[in-house]
């Protein structure tokens, strides 16, 4: 009853300068990531309202040689049917599905995929989260051959696609000595469906008001005013 978003929301994308710039011309052209470690399974990825993280993010990949120029694209979206990893019931129904998983692993004699770190990482935070991401997308798969399957015996099916995936993450260390906030914790989203995306902006920088009101008034008329 409460799995759709109503409202609309400003994500952030960290990516080159030639994908931001072919997304704000032509956007439709976009790839979607689909890594074995992607954090919530296959889909284009965006930070919830958080254009600082994206900027840093997207630095991080520059000093690693991943990126050349970094740069940020805003993104106007609609959750639609979202499986939020903030919500109880779906982080449940995950679980069900990954105990589902590790019984068709074990069938076929196969060793579960695991979270992992990467050398570079100081916290340890798991950045390879390639168990997550087998679960999710064996969620995904499983509840779309279900769909199908009923779509082509009944011609209906109650089973739902989800839209996107949204996950709160705390990472990187403690915000100040003896915090228990984290200096990288943010709001992930993960848009499967691309009717999700309304459309893509390129980000502003904020203008300090006072100094631009300041700006706005002609000589005669702050004269006046101060007189």
């Amino acid at each position: 009853m409460y799995d759709v978003k109503p409202n609309l929301i400003i994500g952030f994308h960290g990516c080159e300068a030639e994908v931001r710039d072919i997304l704000l011309q032509h956007p439709n052209d976009y790839k979607i990531s689909q890594q074995p470690f992607d954090w919530l399974g296959h889909g284009l990825y965006f930070w919830e309202n958080n254009y600082d993280r994206a900027v840093q993010w997207a630095n991080e990949k520059k000093d690693r040689g991943s990126i050349k120029h970094p740069a940020v694209i805003g993104a106007v979206l609609h959750l639609g049917y979202c499986c939020d990893f903030l919500d109880k019931r779906h982080i449940t129904l995950l679980a069900k599905y990954f105990a589902v998983m590790q019984g068709w692993y074990k069938q076929r004699g196969k060793v579960l995929p695991e979270n992992k770190n990467l050398p570079h990482d100081p916290h340890k935070d798991h950045l390879l989260r390639n168990l997550d991401c087998a679960a999710i997308e064996f969620m995904h798969s499983r509840i779309l051959s279900r769909a199908e399957e009923d779509l082509k015996t009944k011609g209906f099916t109650q089973y739902k696609i989800f839209d996107s995936t949204r996950g709160v993450f705390t990472e990187g260390g403690p915000a100040f000595k003896g915090a228990g906030l984290f200096e990288k914790s943010h709001i992930q989203i993960c848009v499967r469906n691309p009717n999700c995306i309304k459309g893509f902006f390129m980000p502003r920088e904020e203008t300090d008001f006072i100094e631009w009101l300041n700006k706005q008034k002609q000589p005669s008329e702050l004269t006046s005013i101060l007189n």
